[in-house]
Parts: C-alpha cells; sequence; structure tokens
C-alpha cells in the first residue's frame, strides 16, 4: 500500500503561482509512477502531469505545458507540482496519483493505483 497526501492548495489571483506538495508514505520502492490530476466542478477528472520516479522522464497536458512543472526528491518520498501563470480554468481540487506498474499510457486514472484526497486550487480572475 502507498499513501498520499497532497498539500499546498489554496486561493491564488490570476496570473498567480502556487506549488502542491504530494508526500508518499508506505511500499514506496514498487513505485513506478507519479501523477497529478484535477477535478473541476462538474467535470471528469483530467490528467495534468506525470512523472517516472526513477527516470525522472516527465510528460505535460497541453493546458498546462510551459506554466506547470512537476518534479521529484527521491529522499523525501515527495512529489511537487509548480504552478505559474495560473488562470481562472485551473480551478479544480488536484489530486495525487501513484501507479506500481509500467503501463501503455499515464494519462488515465485507470492507470494508478493509489491516490490522495486532493488540495482545492482556486484561481480568482
Amino acid at each position: 500500500q502507498v499513501q498520499l497526501v497532497e498539500s499546498g492548495g489554496g486561493l491564488v489571483q490570476a496570473g498567480g503561482s502556487l506549488r502542491l506538495s504530494c508526500a508518499a508514505s508506505g511500499r514506496i520502492f514498487g513505485t513506478y509512477v507519479m501523477g497529478w490530476f484535477r477535478q473541476a466542478p462538474g467535470k471528469e477528472r483530467e490528467f495534468v502531469t506525470f512523472i517516472q520516479w526513477s527516470g525522472g522522464n516527465v510528460d505535460y497536458a497541453d493546458s498546462v505545458r510551459g506554466r506547470f512543472t512537476i518534479s521529484r526528491d527521491t529522499a523525501k518520498n515527495t512529489v511537487y507540482l509548480q504552478m505559474n501563470s495560473l488562470k481562472p480554468e485551473d480551478t479544480a481540487v488536484y489530486y495525487c496519483a501513484a501507479s506500481s506498474y509500467f503501463r501503455g499510457s499515464y494519462h488515465f486514472t485507470s492507470a494508478y493505483d493509489y491516490w490522495g484526497k486532493g488540495t482545492q486550487v482556486t484561481v480568482s480572475s
């Protein structure tokens, strides 16, 4: 089992920045990829970004590419999401997720085995 706890959400004005953290505990050694998803009210949960735990390979959704940066600190078992140039449409609950297996794609919720409870990000216009 892997436990994930997100933090760092809050209220920010458009154009501002936030950094989310996801602290992982439990059977971390089996983690292959860590990802961030978000879910706005009335919408489905959508992919934001992922990072390969050992190799550091990353990918981003087109909507956040160039504005968001994912990173990880393997010593602290923590993944970060630096969000810059925030827009009102970035408002959502942000979820951290972990995948224990190699999969063809990590853009879908079904690729992940463990989820945090989420942290709210609200961007005001």
